[in-house]
Order: C-alpha cells, then sequence, then structure tokens
C-alpha cells in the first residue's frame, strides 16, 4: 500500500490540554506514522493565558489510510477521548483535522482537503511552519510560510511552554 503524506492539526480547551495533546498524538500513533511534532501554541497575548485559550499543536507523518478513512479514525479518536457534540468551535477535550493530504483536492459534505480555512488561521499556520515552512498549498500555491505572512493576529500566537512538548507523547 501506498504511503501518503498528512499533516494533522491538534487542539485542545479543556482540562489538562497538554495532556489531552500528548494523548491524541499516542492515539494518532495507530494509524499513521507520527514522524515530525510541532511545539505546542497559544493564542493569546504575550504573559497572558486564559484557561480555556486552546492550545495547538501540528504533526506530520504517512498513512496507508484513504482521506476519508483517515478522517473517521481521527473522529473516532476524538469521541474515545471525550469529545462531544456541540456548538462548533466550542470548548472540547480535543479537536483533529487533516490540515493537507499529499497534494491531495477533496471538497465533499464529509471532508475539505486542505483544510478551507487553514490560511486564515495563525494558530495552525505557526505550528506548520515549525515543521513544513516549504509546504507548498496545493490550491493557492503559496507555501506555508507565506500564507503565515498574511494571516492575521499572528504575533497572538506564541510558544505555550518551552517546558511543554509532545515529545513525551507515545
Amino acid at each position: 500500500m501506498k504511503a501518503h503524506t498528512v499533516y494533522v492539526g491538534l487542539g485542545s480547551n479543556l482540562g489538562d490540554r497538554v495532556a489531552y495533546l500528548r494523548e491524541a498524538v499516542t492515539r494518532l500513533r495507530a494509524v499513521m506514522n507520527v514522524q515530525k511534532a510541532s511545539q505546542l501554541y497559544v493564542a493569546a497575548p504575550l504573559g497572558y493565558v486564559r484557561d480555556d485559550a486552546f492550545i495547538n499543536a501540528v504533526v506530520s507523518g504517512t498513512t496507508t489510510l484513504k482521506p476519508l478513512d483517515l478522517l473517521q479514525m481521527l473522529q473516532d479518536i476524538e469521541v474515545v477521548m471525550g469529545r462531544r457534540p456541540g456548538v462548533q468551535f466550542g470548548p472540547r477535550p480535543i479537536d483533529l483535522d487533516i490540515l493537507f493530504y499529499d497534494a491531495v483536492q477533496i471538497s465533499s459534505r464529509k471532508l475539505t482537503i486542505p483544510h478551507p480555512l487553514l490560511h486564515q488561521r495563525a494558530f495552525v499556520l505557526k505550528p506548520l511552519v515549525e515543521i513544513a515552512p516549504n509546504l507548498m498549498h496545493p490550491v493557492m500555491y503559496y507555501t506555508t510560510a507565506q500564507l503565515l505572512q498574511d494571516a492575521e493576529e499572528a504575533d497572538q500566537v506564541q510558544v505555550f511552554s518551552p517546558q511543554a512538548s509532545l515529545a513525551g507523547a507515545g
């Protein structure tokens, strides 16, 4: 089976957010070969971190799963980790999004790849640029680093804590 390169965004804003992110990476290892993981980032002004602020990261690796199968596995991980249906963009222990899957473009009711809001989200772009600055967006034809330059509020996204990382995952 062919291995596909994937980038997955992770976020948590409930409970022990760092522990949830680490657990998610451990669980992701069952569906993909995680090769790189960014530092953890928080979208808040310097020196101030709200308890309910999302902590975000991005991992990259390979998988033999097809896009919809990968999506289902990510959703299964979210449910097992306590995510419940609710308000869109609301509080959740874990959020997993497929950002890129090779250079594939998919637009369906269930799944859109590349992630449709990626270019507007500095909290996704900063960790993505850390691990793949020259990754080309297959629709916009800009690198992730170029997209970050144009993202609003990029200066609001900061490294969460040098000591808190995904390194302990898995």
